[in-house]
């Protein structure tokens, strides 16, 4: 197989994560949220024969190009954990220690793209209380669990059923 494609937002991120896994991964960097369509062109290249891998940082800005990359290509998403990505001012994957980046990395997710797939109801994820008032630390034990990120109720349902996630799997987790 042929080493993975690590999708980066800057050179930090690389030298970062080259620190942790020396040459495991080809790295492309988006350099911001404004992806330039040669770094499309080089993903669609690389991704006929590896497995393209997005691991950007945990805000609105990382989001965005996590959803501009994963509408033209199939990738793989890595998340590190908001609160564990903070250095000081600084926000990102740079910022991440060494058993963040490891666990986000181990713990990458597919997305299916099945729009027919409903593993799990509306009326299933509002039942348990996943939103509404107070939802907003069950979203977070539910996202923390999966590693999906932080998102809001409505990106949580949405990603829950593009993994497949089951009223029961959620049950659980939020009440084991």
């Amino acid at each position: 197989m042929n080493k993975p494609v690590l999708v980066l937002e800057g050179t930090s991120d690389i030298n970062k994560i080259q620190s942790i896994y020396d040459d495991q991964f080809i790295y492309v960097i988006t350099n911001g949220s404004s992806i330039d369509e040669s770094v499309f062109a080089l993903l669609e290249k690389l991704s006929s024969d590896h497995k393209i891998i997005v691991l950007t940082d945990p805000d609105y800005p990382g989001e965005q190009i996590r959803k501009k990359i994963a509408s033209r290509i199939n990738c793989y998403h890595a998340f590190v954990s908001k609160e564990k990505s903070i250095k000081g001012k600084k926000l990102g994957v740079a910022e991440c220690s060494k058993d963040e980046i490891i666990k986000a990395l181990n713990s990458y997710v597919y997305f299916s793209k099945d729009e027919e797939n409903n593993s799990l109801s509306y009326q299933d994820f509002y039942s348990l209380g996943l939103t509404g008032p107070n939802s907003k630390e069950l979203r977070d034990k539910v996202s923390s669990y999966y590693r999906i990120g932080r998102p809001n109720a409505k990106t949580l349902f949405k990603r829950l059923n593009m993994l497949n996630v089951k009223k029961e799997d959620l049950i659980k987790i939020l009440w084991p």
